[in-house]
């Protein structure tokens, strides 16, 4: 078994708590909007455990994102309170992973604790998808259930496929994993679930008089089990937001908070609505924009008296073009201006292209900008390339890197002559790399792998090139200076210091930063990125840019009315999260046309135009926002005027 391991687990703090001075002993559910405290109330929850003689090692606080986690282990490390710091902190993740890494659960079942990055995980859905299991797309979505340990709905009872479809689907899941040797992320919280159910005398398995979640309506049935499983001796607090439930996408729902008084006899609910955050106008039409949701929490959130009122600009502009140049232009004015520094201002984009074009944009007028979109250091052909060259170099075992590196530039992924190679190798015993030496060699021949033995030819001439290089030298090699596509990853490996550093330091370092960065809240440059990832964050501007249809709000062809409403309400929580994320200034922003080429990738509505050009129409969402929502000017003449 590979000893290697990518997975850091960072404890996270997170549980949701009020402010009272009682210590419950019923479940207590606190229903907080945004911008209400929380977090603050669920520090003091602690404090009053810690100060009435609870045990620190007793008290578990958890929630399933690692941005919450990071805020929460500082709020609590400021606490003051004596054994603050000594308080069991986890993220879902990093509390299955710690629990199954005691159990020894990976080296009794054969498992290697190594992760697949997006662009890996795209090779195995090749793979498995068939006649039965559907395309990528379908295969994905099957992934997703068994990631939520096949608990689709909020009354599903997580653990079990729901048919053979799903059961066929699980196995050769499972089977392509253990010949790959590889795990999934998502694979964790069913695994520790199992382990619970089936071991309940384990003494590995801690216990806790105190548990709390926070962002409790991100959890996923298969997440809430595991709590409920943890805390089934304990006093359990959950934190959060109807309205702020936006992972539909992991069978996350709004009915995870409405359903938990029903399944968690005695719950006792408190309320926070006052938002000390948001401005007034900004309350106001966040409020407007959430009440044409039907499936929603109605607590209106309330501003304090003495938060200021706020600014809302709506712009648009003639071109995606435009849109990028003059959000940089209007966002350099303001920090000329004194009016905000670039490290209090996050620009939200729904989709990446938009969040690149407005951080050039701000570089080039001297504005310091970065992005932070899943994986991005990874968008590039030559990146994935480069990186699993990387892999190989420090691990020549590798078998994922190994199936992505023989697959790249072919159309098929070469999937049938990869598929031949696995089969000989399960009935002789051989590893994937004795199998190529083997055909490079010509000592063997299998069908459909001429391509695969040509780029096994590559990997061994680029693995001799870079053959002892380490430091700055081996950087140079793998990731040179010009090319574009190299500058994310040259700055991440800049942080590791040193000069001696080996492959697999290098490895470690980038894997690390690349799945599970952190979203730096402490900052002297302008925030780019998605309104799913500004969960959490606030700054004094919030610039939300590609405001048409199709993508705020993301739509979907070809599902049933009643689905297509779903999606439609979760958008609108989603913009709803992405309006409150701001402090003073509000910008929302859309433009008229793109390419229709950009726009069909996309999937953004447009209506008629040119040739290679079309209308776009913009968001629903902006119609919702209420009388105290300004008209849309010119994003141009706006400029001009000013």
């Amino acid at each position: 078994m590979n000893p290697r391991s990518f997975l850091r687990w960072d404890e996270g703090l997170t549980g949701p708590t009020l402010d009272i001075a009682r210590i419950e002993t019923s479940p207590l559910r606190v229903l907080a909007g945004p911008g209400t405290g929380k977090t603050f109330s669920m520090m003091r929850r602690v404090a009053r455990l810690l100060q009435d003689g609870v045990e620190p090692n007793k008290i578990l606080v958890c929630t399933f994102t690692r941005t919450a986690a990071t805020d929460l282990k500082k709020s609590l490390t400021a606490l003051g309170t004596a054994g603050a710091e000594d308080v069991s902190a986890y993220t879902i993740h990093s509390f299955s992973f710690s629990l199954l890494s005691r159990a020894a659960v990976m080296e009794i079942t054969g498992r290697v604790p190594r992760p697949l990055l997006k662009f890996e995980e795209r090779f195995m859905l090749e793979d498995l998808k068939n006649d039965q299991f559907g395309g990528i797309k379908d295969c994905g979505k099957r992934l997703k259930a068994f990631d939520s340990a096949w608990a689709r709905l909020q009354t599903d009872d997580p653990g079990w496929p729901q048919d053979y479809v799903d059961l066929a689907f699980q196995r050769e899941l499972i089977s392509w994993l253990r010949f790959h040797n590889a795990i999934l992320i998502g694979e964790l919280v069913p695994e520790a679930l199992d382990f619970i159910r089936n071991n309940p005398e384990s003494p590995i398995i801690p216990m806790f008089e105190h548990v709390l979640v926070d962002e409790y309506q991100d959890l996923n049935r298969a997440d809430q089990v595991l709590i409920d499983e943890i805390a089934h001796s304990s006093t359990l607090t959950v934190i959060g937001d109807e309205n702020q439930s936006i992972y539909a996408f992991r069978f996350a729902s709004p009915e995870v908070l409405t359903m938990f008084n029903q399944t968690h006899a005695g719950t006792h609910d408190e309320k926070l609505i006052d938002c000390r955050r948001c401005p007034k106008k900004i309350v106001e039409i966040a409020n407007a924009l959430i009440s044409n949701n039907t499936n929603r929490a109605n607590r209106p959130i309330t501003p304090f008296p003495d938060n200021p009122n706020g600014e809302i600009y709506l712009f648009q502009w003639s071109s995606m073009y435009s849109e990028g140049e003059g959000l940089a232009e209007y966002i350099k004015r303001r920090v000329s201006a004194g009016d905000v520094e670039p490290g209090n201002i996050l620009v939200l984009s729904p989709r990446r292209q938009f969040g690149y074009k407005i951080r050039n944009a701000l570089n080039n007028l001297g504005v310091l900008a970065h992005s932070f979109f899943h994986e991005e250091e990874l968008d590039a052909q030559e990146a994935q390339d480069a990186f699993a060259l990387l892999e190989l170099l420090a691990y020549p075992d590798d078998r994922v890197s190994l199936r992505c590196w023989c697959g790249f530039g072919s159309n098929s992924y070469n999937k049938s002559g990869w598929s031949r190679i696995r089969e000989h190798c399960e009935i002789s015993g051989d590893s994937p790399i004795m199998v190529l030496e083997k055909l490079t060699s010509g000592s063997i021949q299998i069908a459909y792998t001429g391509s695969i033995v040509e780029r096994y030819r590559l990997l061994h001439s680029r693995l001799n090139y870079l053959n002892g290089l380490k430091g700055q030298s081996l950087v140079d090699a793998l990731f040179p200076v010009d090319q574009n596509w190299t500058k994310s990853l040259r700055t991440l490996s800049a942080t590791l210091g040193g000069d001696d550093f080996e492959p697999p330091n290098l490895l470690e370092h980038l894997r690390i930063n690349i799945t599970q960065p952190e979203l730096p809240t402490d900052v002297n440059y302008v925030r780019v990125m998605s309104l799913h990832k500004s969960k959490g964050l606030t700054a004094d501007m919030v610039v939300i840019v590609g405001c048409i249809d199709g993508l705020i709000p993301t739509l979907q062809d070809k599902i049933p009315l009643d689905e297509q409403n779903q999606v439609v309400e979760e958008q609108r929580r989603l913009f709803y999260v992405a309006l409150t994320r701001s402090r003073k200034i509000l910008v929302l922003s859309s433009f008229t046309t793109m390419a229709r080429d950009l726009a069909f990738k996309l999937r953004a509505m447009v209506v008629k135009g040119v040739r290679t050009h079309a209308g776009t129409i913009a968001s629903r969402f902006l119609k919702e926002l209420g009388p105290s929502c300004p008209r849309a000017v010119s994003g141009r003449s706006f400029l001009r005027e000013k």
